[in-house]
């Protein structure tokens, strides 16, 4: 049994998507519960499940509760795997008539109050994972397993990688503080011949767009909205930046490696784990916005270096994080933690 309660979009809540259907794809029974958003429905619905609606209202959703313990005595899976606090926080307790293995996915730094009555979690990076053993957790209970990205359909064709003459700047996230776009657009003021994309929804859209006016370049800046396919978009641009202050992971990253797009990131946790610098993606300093125009101006200009870090995280993205690879790793670890 898979449990969501996250948002209508976001980063975790699309790997969740992705790792469901990869595994209906498997030899394993699957219930699915999640909140009533009709496009995630419908997407798993297609791919042969039929989800199990729940409110997932907060502590005092009573309701919720106690449909879900309904639902474990009911099924008897004998691994539930929760994402993130909501979910977690509203699944039963395993008791001696009660028996399953409660697992929790974590993709970021969370408080671990949540997470007490979990036998193991699986952490999305390195990092966290270090982070859980140092909050207490033993390390045989703390798992490393890596998010997938889809790779660009073969039937895609990259649009024209210029605007009247301009290179394409592609970036994707949440439109908050600790994504940084407000860095990367002042660093596009200092970038003559390019244009940037931004693919995302969020509460800073307004003050963003202003600091577009406000630094001269807001006819140079394309606000996509959230997109379903970001990998689509990075295969069409010529860089991917990623200016997070704050970022757990990047699954962006890991599609723009998926789309042969090379890669420009500032030195938060998840791209310092991911990249080497000069090898796979270029790292620069978080809130240096004159030092993230010099490194994707390099790679704009420098079509041999773009060329090799754009392979050589084609090559990573290969090795560590298709489908196939992630969901073997998935299915390994179910097999591990039960009897």
């Amino acid at each position: 049994m898979q449990v969501m309660a996250g948002a209508p979009v976001g980063g975790a809540e699309a790997f969740f998507e992705r790792l469901v259907v990869g595994l209906q794809k498997r030899p394993i029974k699957q219930r699915v519960v999640l909140r009533s958003y009709d496009d995630r429905v419908r997407r798993l619905r297609n791919a042969g499940l039929e989800p199990t609606i729940l409110k997932f209202g907060g502590f005092f959703d009573v309701s919720t509760r106690y449909k879900l313990e309904r639902l474990v005595d009911q099924d008897r899976p004998q691994i539930v795997l929760t994402w993130m606090n909501r979910a977690t926080a509203a699944c039963p307790i395993p008791t001696p008539k009660r028996r399953f293995v409660f697992v929790a996915r974590l993709g970021g730094y969370y408080n671990l109050k949540y997470y007490r009555r979990c036998d193991h979690l699986v952490a999305n990076t390195h990092g966290i994972r270090r982070y859980l053993i140092e909050q207490g957790w033993a390390p045989d209970r703390v798992h490393y397993l890596p998010n997938f990205v889809d790779a660009p359909r073969a039937s895609h064709e990259p649009a024209q990688s210029s605007e009247q003459g301009m290179r394409r700047i592609f970036a994707a996230g949440r439109l908050h503080e600790n994504k940084g776009f407000d860095v990367l657009i002042r660093a596009l003021s200092l970038i003559d011949d390019a244009y940037l994309e931004i693919a995302g929804v969020g509460p800073l859209e307004r003050s963003l767009r202003a600091l577009a006016e406000e630094v001269g370049v807001a006819d140079r800046v394309r606000w996509l909205g959230w997109v379903e396919t970001p990998v689509d978009h990075c295969q069409a641009a010529e860089v991917f930046v990623c200016a997070s202050r704050h970022e757990p992971l990047g699954n962006v990253i890991v599609e723009a490696w998926a789309a042969g797009c090379p890669v420009v990131a500032t030195s938060a946790q998840g791209p310092t784990e991911l990249i080497s610098d000069g090898v796979d993606g270029r790292l620069v300093p978080i809130d240096d916005h004159v030092g993230l125009a010099e490194a994707i101006k390099e790679v704009l200009s420098q079509q041999s270096f773009a060329q090799a870090i754009a392979a050589a995280g084609r090559r990573r993205f290969l090795e560590s994080f298709t489908e196939e690879a992630v969901v073997d790793q998935y299915m390994r670890f179910f097999e591990e933690i039960t009897p």
